[in-house]
């Protein structure tokens, strides 16, 4: 028993610093949200290559935590309730870097949209953008808090953005005078972002809902 509380004492400290962990890496994946925004919305070029930089730094903590995580399971031989959260974690990690692979993207697509003129679809673009930033804003402050109603929460914003992806799609599918803003190219691209938005809201949602299950055990 003396050896047994010291070992799980361990424990508990590697689970707290993975879950720090990943707070720290949802915090760079929301900041990739914003850099997206500028790039995207405010045609800023620096932010658009700050991402790639940026993604590297997520990728290496992704890495990390998914090796923590194995560690932990195969070394420590966890309770169902350990097992439950590591295995939530670990999925987490993989929604989260998703998600800044999605905002590297729509930067890499805004830097191929500069030279167009403007598309009177962004202010709708730019909505549903922030839209997907207050979700993964959201999710990051159910992980940090490990609030289970929280993370529940994210499927009702997670479901104005469907909207607004399916509005904006069939606005920029059936566009007629494609030439005003530059020809075909720039409205391909946009249908790329606002999928690359939608995906990003899923992740969003997908990260609460994996709050809710290590607070609750069950599955939404």
């Amino acid at each position: 028993m003396e050896t047994t509380r010291p070992l799980r004492t361990q424990f508990e400290r590697q689970l707290l610093r993975v879950q720090r962990d990943l707070f720290r890496m949802g915090a760079l994946v929301e900041h990739s949200c914003v850099l997206a925004r500028d790039a995207l919305c405010d045609r800023n070029l620096e932010a658009a290559q700050q991402l790639v930089s940026h993604d590297k730094h997520i990728d290496q903590l992704y890495r990390q935590i998914e090796l923590d995580c194995i560690n932990l399971l195969l070394l420590q031989a966890p309770v169902s309730e350990d097992m439950r959260r590591i295995s939530a974690f670990m999925q987490m990690v993989r929604d989260l870097e998703r998600i800044g692979d999605y905002a590297k993207d729509i930067g890499e697509a805004s830097v191929k949209i500069f030279p167009y003129p403007v598309h009177p679809a962004m202010g709708r673009i730019q909505t549903m953008l922030d839209r997907c930033r207050s979700m993964v804003a959201m999710c990051l402050m159910a992980l940090s808090n490990m609030d289970a109603e929280c993370g529940l929460d994210i499927k009702r914003k997670d479901d104005a953005v469907d909207d607004d992806y399916e509005e904006l799609y069939e606005l920029l599918a059936h566009q007629r005078d494609i030439e005003t803003v530059g020809g075909i190219e720039p409205i391909v691209l946009l249908v790329l972002v606002i999928r690359y938005l939608e995906r990003i809201a899923d992740h969003a949602t997908n990260v609460g809902k994996r709050v809710a299950y290590i607070v609750t055990g069950e599955r939404s």
